[in-house]
């Protein structure tokens, strides 16, 4: 199984190697790789006190933020090392303040394990939610390096636990512990005799907690509003934007739009330029040269702001739910932002929890929509319960962070 599985990584490899003759986010992947081990030697000294956090991509780091950053205050002997699997991380945060050293992981293959280990020799590894290279757990193992896995969440489905997924079980022993998010994990860890985990929950709830207080100056989004509702369009594809219109379309009361797309590139804006033409949209980035006053949706053409644009709000839509699953529920409901999705949210126990608890609104197409939305712009009582519960279930399920720090202080 460990042939087959380094053949696949292989595979996966040449398969990128191939898409970045005509895809810009595989070139990143590939471009950023080149000479990775030499950039890693120049810019490490050796007898680095290093702990090593790696992230998939964005979202991971979002949610591996917070514990980052208590890592730092805590162990203020030790330099910060973070690694990405996607640009969409590595692009978006290789200047973060908080880590010492950012780059790019190297390709999971066994040398490539072996040489990072040996270049980089941290005292502690803490991978984020759902990155399993087993070269790398190989390697930390082997080495005697403890491994924290956080913010985990396990599924009947998955591999590990599957009649033919024996060699997988075993890599989990490699893990030094496993704070996972819900009492379904445990029991599947156990059933493959894993008992090295606890139910943490996870730790985007603590990063989610730090934005209100977080200080930042927009007031064109207040300009904006003009003291009318204002729902606030996160990480939203075409289907969603296809909904969006319906509800500009359909919707009796008067409220404006902030569409913040999970594509903004120059053709996709120009798309819903034309898709909401009907609205006068205005771009964030021409806001200067335009009375924002005077439009009723402004469409958001960069990324990084859309986690603090919810505290403009009153509802948020959250995108991704007509693709492969739904983004961030969280940043809109620590803001009390009631929210409303698509229906593929199953796969995530926030979006889940926040429905029962009923600050969280699923829709099917575009008549579910205006309904969620309709019953909350008439009920004023509602729409502050509803603010509430979003509220609250943040502030409840907050605390993750505390128990991972508690267990590195047992190796570090």
């Amino acid at each position: 199984m460990q042939f087959i599985y380094n053949i696949s990584v292989w595979a996966y490899a040449m398969g990128i190697r191939l898409a970045a003759l005509f895809n810009g986010k595989a070139r990143l992947w590939v471009h950023g790789r080149k000479a990775i081990f030499s950039k890693i030697a120049d810019a490490i000294p050796k007898d680095e006190k290093l702990i090593w956090f790696h992230c998939a991509s964005l979202g991971e780091f979002e949610q591996g933020r917070p514990v980052i950053e208590a890592f730092r205050q805590q162990f203020k002997d030790h330099k910060i090392l973070l690694t990405f699997f996607s640009p969409s991380g590595y692009e978006v945060r290789k200047n973060y303040k908080k880590a010492d050293y950012v780059f790019y992981l190297p390709l999971d293959t066994p040398k490539n394990a072996k040489q990072f280990i040996a270049l980089t020799n941290p005292r502690m590894a803490v991978f984020v939610k759902y990155e399993f290279w087993f070269n790398y757990l190989n390697e930390l193992s082997r080495n005697k390096i403890p491994l924290l896995m956080i913010s985990v969440i396990f599924r009947p489905s998955q591999h590990f636990f599957k009649p033919w997924g024996g060699w997988f079980r075993k890599q989990l022993q490699k893990v030094t512990f496993f704070f996972v998010q819900n009492e379904i994990s445990i029991k599947l860890l156990n059933s493959a005799k894993v008992f090295h985990a606890e139910v943490s929950g996870d730790t985007r709830f603590d990063r989610v907690m730090e934005l209100p207080s977080e200080e930042i100056k927009l007031p064109v989004f207040e300009t904006f509003a003009k003291g009318e509702t204002l729902l606030i369009a996160g990480s939203t594809w075409p289907a969603d934007e296809d909904i969006l219109k319906d509800l500009l379309l359909q919707s009796k009361h008067k409220f404006k739009m902030v569409l913040a797309p999970h594509i903004v590139s120059k053709e996709h804006i120009q798309q819903l330029l034309d898709k909401f033409k009907k609205w006068q949209p205005l771009l964030f980035s021409k806001i200067k040269n335009n009375n924002p006053a005077k439009s009723r949706l402004l469409i958001i053409d960069s990324i990084g702001l859309l986690s603090h644009l919810y505290r403009f709000g009153n509802i948020a839509y959250i995108g991704g739910g007509f693709g492969v699953g739904i983004h961030n529920v969280l940043e809109a409901a620590t803001y009390g932002l009631p929210v409303i999705f698509g229906p593929n949210y199953q796969r995530f126990q926030e979006a889940v929890e926040l429905s029962q608890a009923g600050g969280g609104f699923p829709i099917s197409n575009s008549k579910e929509c205006l309904e969620a939305f309709n019953l909350l712009m008439n009920d004023e009582t509602l729409l502050q319960q509803t603010s509430n519960i979003a509220r609250n279930y943040v502030i409840e399920n907050a605390g993750a962070t505390s128990l991972v720090l508690e267990k590195a202080k047992e190796y570090l």
